[in-house]
């Protein structure tokens, strides 16, 4: 398997992590090949990478985290990808636990981080919300659904390069495409460091665009299954309140009409997001 190993490793202003974790990459998995996708950076990250040998990729500009790691994906040579983050947060010792894991018939395989592992105690909750609502949808437990350390056979990953957004979440996109399209996923315990350096997430934008996730959940693996609870929500609110105003006032008001509308498009939108998300699957199940 080492020779058919890609190891792929999204950076932004990582010099000194990558000081760190490339030698040691090198050490370990001499026959794999090592790819740095640089986004953009304005420190020595291109340096760090020339002086340690590996395959560099440079974005002109910032493009994101999703975007480093399609591009990555796209220019690996090897079977089977590894991703894993620049900033010492992932373990290189922890990738064979990967890929033995991958061995037993898996597609891919998730490192799951320690809850002590979170950077923070409201990220930490986060993402104990995002593992359940998609264990949910998906009937089975998952542990991390947007850990970036994960292996992956090549051939399947590439089938959903085109879905995979520019930004961070990334991880939740090709985790439920693959429950989507019945490819097996399995999770190995690890615990991620703090990481080194400064954070390039940014709390406002990023919490906004983390809640969204929420929704991609729902509509990458089964958008009517997410949709129709609210619809069920909304029609048994308006019923609710046409009763107690029918009781009061002896009408029927605007507001129940409202509600029982509502109810109605919500479920509509969630019929025709499960006919959109079924096109977007068609290759992949074929």
């Amino acid at each position: 398997m080492p020779q058919d190993l890609s190891i792929i490793i999204p950076a932004k202003n990582e010099h000194a992590g990558l000081g760190v974790l490339l030698p040691a990459l090198r050490k370990n998995h001499p026959a794999a090949e090592i790819i740095v996708v640089n986004d953009g950076s304005s420190d020595d990250t291109a340096k760090i990478c020339v002086a340690h040998n590996v395959l560099l990729l440079t974005h002109p500009y910032s493009i994101g985290n999703g975007a480093a790691i399609k591009s990555g994906a796209r220019a690996a040579k090897g079977k089977i990808l590894v991703f894993m983050d620049a900033d010492g947060q992932h373990h290189f010792e922890d990738i064979p636990k990967l890929l033995s894991k991958l061995e037993e018939g898996y597609d891919m395989v998730v490192g799951a981080r320690h809850n002590n592992s979170q950077a923070s105690l409201g990220r930490s909750y986060a993402n104990k919300i995002y593992n359940w609502l998609a264990s949910w949808m998906v009937g089975q437990k998952i542990y991390d659904l947007t850990s970036g350390f994960r292996a992956v056979h090549a051939d399947k990953f590439r089938q959903f390069v085109y879905l995979l957004p520019n930004g961070f979440s990334y991880p939740t996109t090709i985790t439920m495409s693959f429950f989507r399209a019945g490819y097996p996923v399995a999770y190995v315990p690890i615990f991620a460091r703090r990481r080194d350096g400064k954070s390039h997430v940014r709390i406002v934008h990023d919490g906004i665009r983390f809640l969204l996730i929420i929704f991609k959940v729902g509509t990458l693996y089964a958008p009517l299954k997410f949709f129709f609870p609210i619809s069920v929500g909304f029609f048994f609110i308006g019923l609710f309140y046409y009763l107690y105003t029918f009781i009061r006032y002896g009408h029927f008001t605007n507001m129940s009409a409202l509600l029982f509308i509502t109810s109605v498009l919500v479920f509509l939108i969630g019929l025709v997001s499960e006919q959109i998300t079924a096109l977007n699957y068609k290759d992949s199940e074929k």
